[in-house]
C-alpha cells in the first residue's frame, strides 16, 4: 500500500479567524486542560487548540478522558474543554450539564463530516445490491463469523461510543448481530485485513478519516435519519422500531467549563473562533495512523507549516 507522503499533503484550506476583539488573559498560572477522547482525528483537533494556546501564553494539559462520561468532569471545572463532540453520537449527560449551566457551547469545529454503516468496495461483489441496505436482507450470512452464525457479524463503534451500528441492524430488523470493537485502532485492523485479504466485512465507520481513502470503503444507502425516525416508530421501513434510517447528519463542535470566560477570556475566544478543517485534520491522521508520527510531532510540523491560518486567531484575541 503506497502511502509515503500522505502525511505531508496538507490542505489549502484550514482555521477561519471569526470577528474577535482582545480580551484579557486571566489566570496564565493555571493550566488548561482539555479532554483527550479515543480516536485520532480527536488528538489532533485538540492538540492543534492546545498549541494554540501555548502560544497565546497559557499552560495546556491533555488529560485523558472517557468519551461518553466526561461532562461532569467538565461541569465540575476539572476539565476545561473538549474539542471534537459528535451531535450523532453525544451522551444524554452533555445536553444535562448544559441545560445545568456548567458546561457551555464553544461553537462549530468545522468539520465536514459523516457517519455510517460501510464496507470495502470489493464486497459488493460478495453482496449483490449495495450500497442499497435491502442487501444486507439476502446476504446477512456472507458477513457471518463464529461468535454470531447464523447471523450476520456487524464491527461496531467501541462500547465506550454508543451503540449506533446496532440501534441500526435492530431498527431496520436486519439479521446481523453487532460486535462492539476494542477501539479505534481495531476498526482499523478490521478494514485492513479485510482489504487485503479480500473478506467480507461490514463495519460502523465515519469520516473525515484517512482510512476512508486509503481502504476505499463506502457506505450503506440507508433511509435518511431525521428526528421522526428516532423518537417514531410509525416512521420508516420498520413501523415497529425507531433507529430505521441512517445517522443524523453530524455537526462536530466545541464546549467547554462554563467558568472557562471568565478565567481565562482570551482563552475562551481563541477556543470558540477556532476551526479545523478537514483537508488539513486528515492527512495529519494519516502522518500518525500510516506513517507512524507522533501527536506531537505531526502537529508541531502542521503549525510550523501553516502559522497563517492560526495565527490570526490567537492575534485578535490577545493583541
Amino acid at each position: 500500500m503506497k502511502m509515503k507522503g500522505f502525511g505531508v499533503a496538507l490542505g489549502a484550506l484550514g482555521m477561519i479567524a471569526g470577528a474577535a476583539q482582545a480580551a484579557e488573559m486571566g489566570a496564565v498560572d493555571k493550566p488548561i486542560k482539555l479532554a483527550i477522547n479515543e480516536w485520532t482525528g480527536q488528538h489532533v483537533s485538540t492538540h492543534v487548540a492546545g498549541e494554540m494556546l501555548k502560544a497565546a501564553g497559557y499552560q495546556v494539559e491533555y488529560v485523558t478522558a472517557g468519551y461518553m462520561n466526561m461532562y461532569q468532569a467538565m461541569a465540575d471545572g476539572e476539565l476545561h474543554g473538549a474539542m471534537e463532540i459528535w451531535s450523532s453520537n453525544v451522551s444524554d449527560d452533555y445536553a444535562k450539564k448544559v441545560e445545568g449551566g456548567g458546561v457551555a457551547e464553544l461553537g462549530d469545529l468545522g468539520l465536514d463530516a459523516k457517519e455510517g454503516i460501510a464496507y470495502p468496495a470489493h464486497v459488493g461483489e460478495m453482496c449483490p445490491g449495495l450500497p442499497a441496505w435491502e442487501a444486507l436482507k439476502d446476504c446477512a450470512q456472507v458477513f457471518a463469523s463464529a461468535e454470531t452464525i447464523p447471523m450476520g457479524r456487524l464491527v461496531d463503534y467501541p462500547a465506550d461510543w454508543g451503540t449506533p451500528g446496532a440501534d441500526r441492524m435492530t431498527g431496520l430488523d436486519l439479521p446481523i448481530k453487532a460486535i462492539p470493537a476494542g477501539s479505534e485502532g481495531a476498526l482499523i485492523a478490521e478494514l485492513r485485513a479485510s482489504t487485503e485479504r479480500k473478506t467480507p466485512l461490514l463495519i460502523t465507520f465515519w469520516q473525515p478519516h484517512w482510512a476512508m481513502s486509503a481502504y476505499d470503503v463506502q457506505f450503506v444507502d440507508l433511509p435518511v435519519g431525521e428526528d421522526a425516525c428516532f423518537n417514531d416508530p410509525a416512521w420508516g421501513p420498520n413501523p415497529n422500531a425507531v433507529n430505521d434510517c441512517d445517522f443524523a447528519p453530524s455537526r462536530i463542535f466545541k464546549a467547554g467549563w462554563s467558568g472557562m470566560a471568565d478565567t481565562w477570556p482570551a482563552a475562551h475566544e481563541i477556543l470558540t473562533n477556532y476551526q479545523l478543517d478537514v483537508a488539513d485534520q486528515q492527512p495529519m491522521m494519516g502522518a500518525i495512523d500510516v506513517d507512524g508520527g507522533s501527536v506531537e510531532e505531526v502537529v508541531a510540523k502542521w503549525m510550523a507549516d501553516n502559522e497563517g491560518k492560526w495565527r490570526p486567531v490567537v492575534d485578535a484575541a490577545t493583541n
